[in-house]
């Protein structure tokens, strides 16, 4: 397996991608038109030719045999063009001490707090793929782009994960609220702000605090938790360095994760190396590990081991990253080593 950067002919395989997904990818729909754009606008941004505020680095992960499986996203930097809101998770306080009350009550802020850092998106992985090192390869892949080329992304990295829905994607958070603004569907809204459609949010969302102990029990219950498909990525996203603070989506309440990017443990414990080819040994590591192109970007995982400051990898590790002995290499082991 190997992750790299979108191209053009890989238009029909995202289509059909973004169709399995379901509810919830909203940076992803099945549009082609839209899907074209995004596509168009990735392949300026890897040779260059974009802002900051527009940069889309749109990975594909393609298996031996050429086959798009999975893909992963990094937008440059978020709400520069386009409203980037969540809801902030607050808390009022209220007392009496004559009745001898005292209330906390949670509360919502619309807010646009997180506008400029980058974003982790567009996520998924073929369900017949979810085996071995792939969701791993798939999402931290990014890092490694990251730490390659850090001067394009900003001091902090988000990723919102998606919150809880049934299968018919029905959103216990949207039908309490989102529903009376918006009238319409949660899928609909899901839908219009994955192509581009976010103006409806600021026309329709009260700019006022909302009070969560009006919203349902089963609506309160997923404020900031992530749907049960999301939990590895949740879990793994955490060993990296990410945490909750306080942010969700505004329509199913699905946690905003963050971390300082210099601090992301595949960014900050990556080095540059020599590649050389031969046999790992039985003590080799799982290395992430990059081949320092842009444009050109080829990223795998396979087992290495470093000597006297070279990797050493497998013969079908160097193909697939189409790198020779000798060549310069990014790397990473794949995890973070538990401690002793």
């Amino acid at each position: 397996m190997i992750v790299r950067p979108v191209r053009s002919t890989d238009q029909q395989a995202l289509f059909d991608l973004a169709s399995s997904t379901g509810a919830g990818l909203t940076t992803l729909p099945a549009n082609h038109e839209r899907l074209a754009h995004r596509v168009s606008w990735a392949e300026k941004t890897f040779r260059g030719e974009a802002e900051p505020a527009d940069a889309d680095y749109l990975f594909v992960m393609e298996n031996d045999d050429g086959k798009v499986i999975g893909i992963s996203a990094v937008a440059g930097a978020v709400g520069k063009r386009e409203p980037w809101y969540n809801f902030r998770v607050g808390l009022t306080v209220s007392a009496s001490q004559e009745l001898n009350i005292h209330r906390e009550i949670p509360t919502l802020f619309l807010a646009n707090d997180l506008t400029g850092n980058s974003e982790l998106c567009s996520l998924f992985l073929h369900a017949d793929h979810r085996t071995g090192l792939n969701g791993r390869l798939l999402s931290k892949a990014r890092f490694l782009f990251i730490a390659e080329f850090r001067q394009l992304f900003g001091d902090k990295v988000i990723a919102e994960m998606r919150g809880m829905s049934d299968a018919a994607g029905r959103s216990p958070f949207w039908d309490s609220l989102g529903r009376h603004f918006f009238k319409m569907e949660f899928s609909q809204a899901d839908y219009l702000t994955g192509v581009g459609n976010k103006s409806f949010i600021a026309e329709l969302m009260p700019k006022f605090p909302l009070y969560t102990c009006f919203l349902t029990e089963e609506a309160r219950a997923t404020i900031g938790r992530v749907h049960p498909n999301t939990e590895p990525a949740l879990a793994m996203l955490k060993a990296e360095g990410f945490s909750y603070q306080g942010y969700v989506d505004i329509f199913d309440a699905g946690p905003a994760i963050e971390a300082q990017t210099n601090r992301i443990r595949a960014i900050e414990d990556s080095q540059t190396l020599i590649l050389a080819i031969g046999t790992p040994g039985d003590d080799a590591t799982p290395y992430l590990i990059h081949n320092r192109k842009r444009e050109d970007c080829r990223i795998t995982a396979g087992s290495g081991r470093i000597a006297s400051g070279t990797l050493v990898v497998d013969a079908l590790t160097a193909r697939r990253l189409q790198l020779q002995a000798g060549a310069q290499v990014r790397a990473v082991p794949l995890s973070a080593r538990k401690a002793i």
